[in-house]
């Protein structure tokens, strides 16, 4: 849990007093929640949810939209409690709630009822949230805040002798939706029919809502509904825009308990979902509790030594990042499904920003929380059954935002790491058709950024990449980046068709994966998109440029060496990239880059700067992500290098290895048969690996695999505060590429 004492350098930590101490008691919440601008910072919130939670619950302190979340530490007043689905800030919100407690003349617009506060008075942790804001001269209402996945648990203690009301928000302004006042039952029902992000895509959800149920502990003296501002007393149902419902408690009420729960399938879902993991016995203490014991399930599952308080901070908080994405959609047992309409019995999950987090995120799933990656790859699987495709970025539904068919790598890193429990030909039909198959008019769209109306995007330009290698900038937007990405995906297309031995397949999919060399301008010596004509093009690339894009060759680090000129060439371009300003770690292209020394020979370079970019992106501040965290990329790609090691292919089974930041750190991953022990003695200090060691084996290159780190054991770093030669004598063009061994 985190204190936070206005905005310090550091925020200190304590621990509620009536709970052991544990990891849960170092995180805070509160980093990523502001930064340099409006949007380039780390779009986080301080939500209370377990982790993969469905509904996150969270302070507001704006209506949050495309580009902007619901806090910002910045905000002087709490306008209400979301309930809310946006996973991240440039997605939209979809079937949100927001409830607020007040006194004196109830206030239902927004603009109304926000109550000031101060940082001082609000505690943050995974489990819990508490804030004391200002209701008046001398009056304070406090209000504490927990939820389980479907369940949001607000208490709130009211000022003596004020007159106590509770809003509930269903719909806001331009949005039509419904509330429904039961005073016997002490409920409110409705639902909220808004996908913010709705005109993207091809799935129009005509029947989408966001359900819910809140019942209250304590009777209602009067109550309303209204639509903003203008309330309609003693009416219980009402179906609007901006529409809520109001009630007012009991004369002399001082605290009241209200659970909300929240359904994608309907009310009477959502009451399912109440009884299930709320029920009318269990105390506001208890859900505390069950949810802090599911946190400390999963950061308890690494124990760190030689970390200082804010390092501790860092981790533990990348960790409660990583651990929120993606979420789940399912409701015990069934979903909703956006692609279809309908409702399915099975597991789901939705918040797929798979751009983004194929790189690391996913790789952080496979160590850390291994038990949910079947369901995971299973839910994708449904979605190409009901939606014809592999998700791009699910958000509720396909959104088409970013490039690429990234889907392929997370089924080809699961089959590449032994996961079993999914439907490996189901797997290969999907990947196969992502991969042959150009979406609909994709010679007429060019399918540029957040293009409105549009069929599933997957490979858009596949035509020409077909045709000619490419995908023609002339015709396609992006195009750069696609064919770098298509030529990766091919990589990994060709991993899932081995595994289910369609050997020529794979074969074919090997040679177009070599696809990336098309690009190579040997004159400047950097990836260059080009023209149907074959003529070069400037630009064409996705959140980076060819600086960057000149390394997007993640399956064939070698074959892009041998572009370069060989290891020493490649290593000094190197040199030149990072001195030059060209890596940008807030966007995600540049993450493996510096992981790529390892392969040129210099590996001491890749543990330099990753201690650099670490020490420029990563703090225990408000301010303390560089960039949008991007369902949980920005923190994953921040455990793993903690930890020393990084996959820079990941739809292989190989890790990179990198610069352990601490003296021990110890492991207890489910799927291994014994803890696995990093040992970097003087890590601190000493960043430059003079040797290292598994289990009493010496380790000569820079690579290790996932099934080493299952076995357990002990990882010995020998660690030096000069640059030292270990694994000097790095893999060539024309030797195997551990990169490609599984």
């Amino acid at each position: 849990m985190v204190l936070v004492a206005a905005l310090i350098p550091s925020l200190a930590t304590t621990s509620w007093a009536d709970e052991a101490s544990s990891n849960v008691d170092l995180v805070n919440p509160l980093i990523g929640t502001t930064g340099k601008s409006s949007t380039e910072y780390g779009g986080m919130i301080p939500s209370t949810a377990p982790p993969f939670g469905m509904t996150r619950w969270s302070p507001m302190t704006r209506d949050n939209h495309v580009g902007r979340a619901p806090y910002h530490l910045n905000d002087p007043k709490i306008t209400g409690f979301i309930g809310t689905h946006q996973p991240a800030i440039w997605m939209g919100d979809s079937g949100y709630v927001v409830g607020m407690p007040g006194v004196g003349t109830v206030k239902t617009a927004t603009s109304d009822r926000g109550l000031t506060f101060r940082h001082a008075d609000e505690k943050a942790s995974p489990e819990r949230y508490t804030v004391d804001m200002n209701a008046g001269p001398g009056q304070t209402l406090k209000t504490e805040m927990t939820a389980t996945s479907r369940v949001g648990v607000l208490r709130m203690s009211y000022p003596q002798d004020a007159e106590s009301n509770f809003v509930l928000q269903a719909t806001r302004s331009g949005v039509t939706g419904h509330v429904r006042i039961d005073p016997d039952a002490q409920e409110i029902t409705g639902y909220n029919p808004d996908r913010q992000d709705k005109g993207l895509g091809p799935f129009k959800a005509p029947n989408f809502k966001g359900y819910f149920a809140a019942r209250f502990d304590t009777p209602f003296a009067s109550y309303g509904t209204a639509t903003s501002a203008a309330q309609h007393e003693g009416q219980a149902d009402r179906t609007d825009s901006d529409v809520s419902a109001y009630v007012r408690f009991p004369s002399g009420t001082r605290t009241v308990q209200v659970r909300i729960a929240t359904s994608f399938i309907s009310v009477d879902q959502a009451r399912a979902n109440l009884a299930a993991e709320v029920p009318d016995d269990q105390t506001f203490e208890e859900t505390v509790g069950k949810t802090r014991a599911q946190w400390n399930q999963k950061l308890n599952r690494v124990l760190l030594q030689g970390a200082t308080p804010d390092q501790r901070a860092i981790f533990y908080t990348a960790m409660y990042h990583a651990l929120q994405y993606p979420s789940e959609m399912s409701e015990h047992g069934r979903y909703y499904s956006a692609y279809d309409d309908k409702v399915h019995s099975g597991v789901s999950y939705t918040g797929y920003s798979l751009w983004d987090t194929f790189r690391a995120e996913n790789t952080f799933l496979t160590l850390f929380a291994p038990e949910r990656i079947d369901g995971m790859v299973t839910s994708m699987l449904q979605d190409y059954q009901q939606g014809g495709w592999l998700p791009m970025w699910k958000n509720v539904t396909e959104t088409n935002i970013m490039v690429g068919t990234n889907a392929d790598s997370v089924i080809a890193e699961a089959i590449a790491k032994g996961f079993t429990g999914f439907d490996r030909k189901l797997a290969y039909e999907a990947v196969y058709k992502d991969a042959m198959t150009p979406p609909d008019k994709d010679t007429e769209l060019d399918y540029h950024d957040r293009q409105p109306n549009t069929p599933v995007e997957a490979r858009a330009g596949l035509t020409t990449y077909k045709q000619k290698g490419w995908v023609a900038a002339d015709r396609t937007a992006e195009a750069g980046s696609r064919t770098l990405d298509y030529a990766y995906e091919d990589w990994a297309v060709a991993q899932v068709a081995k595994s289910v031995r369609h050997s020529d397949d794979a074969d074919f999919f090997l040679r177009r994966s070599k696809n990336y060399k098309k690009l190579f301008n040997s004159s400047t010596g950097l990836m260059q998109a080009r023209n149907f004509d074959g003529s070069w093009a400037n630009g064409s690339f996705t959140e980076g440029d060819k600086w960057v894009y000149t390394l997007d060759v993640l399956h064939d680090i070698p074959g892009l060496i041998a572009l370069k000129g060989g290891g020493e060439k490649f290593a000094s371009w190197l040199d030149e990239y990072f001195a030059g300003g060209h890596n940008n770690h807030t966007n995600e292209p540049s993450h493996h880059a510096p992981y790529l020394y390892d392969y040129a020979g210099q590996p001491w370079k890749t543990q330099e700067q990753v201690r650099r970019i670490t020490d420029a992106n990563y703090a225990n501040r408000p301010d303390g992500l560089s960039g949008n965290e991007d369902c949980g990329q920005m923190s994953a790609w921040y455990v793993l290098s903690a930890l020393g090691i990084y996959p820079v292919n990941p739809a292989s089974d190989q890790y990179a290895v990198g610069s352990p930041f601490f003296d021990r750190a110890v492991l207890h991953l489910p799927a291994a048969s014994r803890p696995l022990v990093i040992s970097a003695p003087g890590a601190a200090s000493k960043q430059y690996v003079q040797a290292l060691s598994l289990n009493g084996r010496n380790i000569t290159q820079p690579f290790l695999s996932h099934g080493d780190l299952l076995r357990g054991g002990r990882l010995h770093f020998t660690m030096n505060s000069a640059p030292q030669s270990w694994a000097a004598a790095s893999p060539t063009p024309d030797t195997p590429d551990l990169a490609h061994t599984r």
